[in-house]
């Protein structure tokens, strides 16, 4: 696995999906039509989404860190 920081490359928003997509070895795609469904049900969904946006590193300053 890798380490899970929102890529530079492939963000439609903010890049949670495809850096979980990255994370799990699956497609973004996959990653945002599952987000979607999720939405509809009752739960924290979309803050969960902007919480992982503030606090998920983006790949640029995951690579000065290091």
């Amino acid at each position: 696995m890798t380490a899970l920081v929102r890529p530079r490359n492939g963000r439609v928003i903010g890049g949670v999906c495809a850096a979980l997509a990255r994370r799990f070895g699956t497609s973004a795609t996959t990653m945002r039509v599952i987000f979607v469904a999720s939405c509809l049900l009752p739960g924290p969904q979309f803050l969960v989404y902007l919480a992982l946006w503030v606090f998920l590193p983006s790949e640029d300053t995951a690579k000065t860190a290091w």
